[in-house]
């Protein structure tokens, strides 16, 4: 029995022999039985009945369209729906909860408040802490300083360079950024924020939104010193400007006094011109009308011998942008002492070399100016080189000017790179200017920078309190600017008001011919001190009045005979221009009402309309000397440079805020400037010409 079931099991597992003729039996009857079925054993099918526009595509879209009802939509969720609830659902039984994602802030170091700030501390620490534990409100956790990552559009490449981080005040985090307790971006990245676009995190909550939007109220910036000047974070603009509001429309019965300090700069007249050239209107905080003013050359009467070191002069004409009122012209001349004559110049170049002069305006500028001032020095002058950057250094000792060699050789040496360490530069330019002091010598500091402090007193306020100090010595401090982008004329405003010195700003090589050669004894050889002028107007001849510019040099009354109180100085050969508005008695240009109650001006037409008085120290003095001097009332017709004058002035205010010109425009001013060029060996006045020209057409 065992033997034929063996030879079953055998006979089963052998493959099976094909018979030919079966196979094709089988194949002949079930090809009948097909076209019985579909009836074609004798016919072709009709063309007819096959569907219109029958093939693939077609099916595929008669599929989607029953497949997309709302019936078989809805029955394709649910078993959709079903089948991975249930292949998920042992996995989440297995899953302990996430906690919440780890947030980390960058925190501003001086955060728009304090209020926003506690709330970014807390809500950082809240995010970090384990679920369920509860930060304390009094105690805010502090939130690790590390920046988002840097898009894609700002990476930089991998150099290890030093970072700086510029803000609208012009502050950069070099070596300082451990002390701030500011981390700084990883060096191979740039991170932008602020007016760059908003920060947001995804997992944050509404909270922790608002405390970052609070944090970053300050637009900032990092860059790496080694990027492309292509690069957009390089022209981040930073600049600062000191200005205040101009000065309005005064009373005579009410404040018949004006006072006020001299001002010889002409900084604002050069940062316009580098604005309209580079085809942009300037801000209108970099406009102080009496630097423009003060920019031209006049011809006002020289001093005779024997009197003050100036003179003073005042003219009387009418108004070109309102002929119902008239301008009051005061100008100053100072006395030119023979080159002779002049005492022995000792000169501390204190040279700015951080990384924000790596730039052909700045310090290749400014090497190349140097060299024209050296051929204007005496042999027995000397001159020192001490430059900053992160830290300052004594390039040049003292050398005679003679040694042309081996002062270009040190200029030449010169290069770009790292924070600016202002104080520590300053510091030691007034050490070496006080060692390198004799009897008679004019010691000198000139310092050459584009304003932007950061290291040390990098705060206008402390860093006038510490040239007040200083200026004490006798060593006077002048300021020049170079380059545009991170310009901080605040600070070298504070600078050079405080040092008894003068500011300028230099943007090509012609302003570097003007300021250093053609100027150069008014620069550095002072002749008069804390010059202040009040004028007294008379209520009889004057009812309003308004003082066009010198904001930023306004005096109280009472400090005109106070010699505690610091002015301007006025150099060998310097002028000085202002000018009034001012509306006489009876005119229908008067913006006031007369009061109800006001006694009226007794007499007839006023003879005076005004007084004007002036007082200066004698360099190194510590009394001043008073000069008076009335101001007829009589109008007379206005000269080449007053009608000039009056035209640099109207370009201010059309630059500033035309509040008192009325239709007066930019085809006036340019009109009357261009008929008043008079003698212009140097052409400062057509290129002015040219200037109005350009902001008529960018102010369109």
């Amino acid at each position: 029995m065992n033997d034929e079931f063996d030879k079953l099991r055998a006979a089963l597992k052998a493959p099976a022999t094909p018979d030919p003729a079966a196979k094709a039996e089988a194949l002949r009857r079930a090809m009948e039985n097909f076209d019985r079925t579909q009836e074609t054993a004798t016919r072709t099918r009709p063309s007819q009945d096959r569907p219109e526009r029958a093939g693939f595509l077609t099916g595929v879209r008669e599929m989607i369209s029953h497949l997309t009802t709302r019936g078989a939509l809805a029955a394709t969720a649910s078993i959709a729906a079903l089948g991975i609830g249930v292949l998920i659902w042992p996995n989440l039984q297995a899953v302990a909860p996430t906690p919440k994602p780890e947030v980390k802030a960058v925190v501003d170091a001086a955060p728009a408040d304090n209020e926003a700030r506690d709330r970014l501390a807390t809500t950082v620490a809240e995010a970090e802490a384990p679920q369920g534990q509860v930060v304390a409100q009094d105690e805010p956790a502090m939130a690790e300083a590390s920046p988002p990552p840097a898009p894609a559009s700002v990476v930089a490449e991998p150099a290890p360079t030093e970072r700086r981080e510029k803000g609208v005040a012009g502050q950069r985090l070099g070596e300082s950024e451990a002390a701030t307790g500011l981390a700084a971006p990883s060096t191979d990245s740039v991170w932008v924020s602020g007016s760059f676009g908003k920060v947001t995190l995804d997992d944050a909550d509404s909270a922790y939104d608002q405390a970052m939007e609070d944090a970053y109220a300050t637009p900032r910036i990092f860059c790496d010193s080694s990027m492309p000047a292509a690069n957009p974070c390089e022209f981040f603009d930073t600049e600062a400007f000191s200005t205040d509001a101009p000065n309005p429309v005064k009373i005579v019965a009410e404040e018949p006094v004006s006072t006020f300090s001299i001002d010889t700069d002409t900084a604002s007249y050069s940062v316009i011109r580098s604005s309209l050239t580079n085809g942009q209107l300037p801000p209108k905080e970099a406009v102080r009308i009496e630097e423009m003013v003060n920019y031209f050359p006049y011809a006002y009467p020289a001093p005779e011998a024997g009197e003050a070191p100036f003179r003073a002069s005042v003219s009387l004409f009418p108004t070109p942008w309102n002929a119902d009122t008239q301008l009051l012209r005061i100008g100053l001349q100072g006395a030119m002492p023979a080159t002779d004559d002049r005492p022995p110049l000792n000169l501390v170049f204190l040279i700015d070399t951080s990384g924000s002069m790596d730039d052909p305006k700045k310090l290749p500028l400014l090497k190349q100016s140097f060299r024209l001032m050296l051929g204007q020095l005496r042999p027995e002058d000397r001159v020192a080189i001490v430059t900053y950057a992160g830290s300052a250094g004594l390039v040049l000792e003292p050398t005679e000017a003679s040694d042309q060699t081996a002062i270009l050789s040190a200029l030449d040496r010169l290069d770009a790179g790292g924070s600016t360490a202002g104080q520590e530069g300053l510091q030691q330019a007034y050490q070496v200017a006080e060692s390198m002091g004799g009897d008679g010598h004019v010691s000198r500091i000139l310092l050459a920078t584009d304003g932007d402090f950061n290291v040390g007193l990098s705060d206008p306020e402390a860093l006038e309190d510490f040239i007040a100090k200083k200026r004490e010595s006798g060593t006077y401090l002048s300021v020049l600017g170079f380059g545009r982008g991170n310009l901080d004329d605040a600070t070298m405003q504070a600078l050079a008001q405080n040092g008894n010195g003068t500011a300028a700003y230099i943007d090509t090589l012609s302003e570097a011919q003007k300021v250093l050669v053609d100027q150069l004894s008014g620069a550095l050889f002072p002749i008069a001190d804390d010059v202040k002028i009040q004028v007294e107007f008379n209520p009889a001849a004057v009812a309003e009045y308004r003082l066009i510019g010198y904001e930023t040099r306004a005096l109280a009354r009472e400090d005109f005979n106070n010699d505690r109180v610091d002015a301007g100085e006025i150099g060998a050969g310097h002028q000085v221009t202002a000018l009034y508005e001012i509306t006489p008695v009876g005119s229908p240009a008067r913006l006031s009402d007369p009061l109800r109650y006001a006694a009226a001006p007794e007499g007839g037409p006023a003879k005076e309309l005004g007084f004007l008085k002036l007082r200066y120290k004698a360099p190194g003095a510590a009394t001043s000397e008073l000069l008076e001097t009335p101001i007829p009332a009589e109008p007379g017709a206005a000269d080449t440079d007053a009608r000039f004058a009056a035209a640099v002035a109207g370009m201010g205010q059309l630059l500033s805020g035309p509040k008192y010109l009325g239709h007066w425009g930019w085809d006036d001013a340019i009109a009357l400037a261009n008929g008043a060029k008079g003698d212009d060996p140097f052409g400062y006045r057509a290129e002015a010409v040219q200037l109005m020209r350009l902001g008529q057409s960018l102010a369109r």
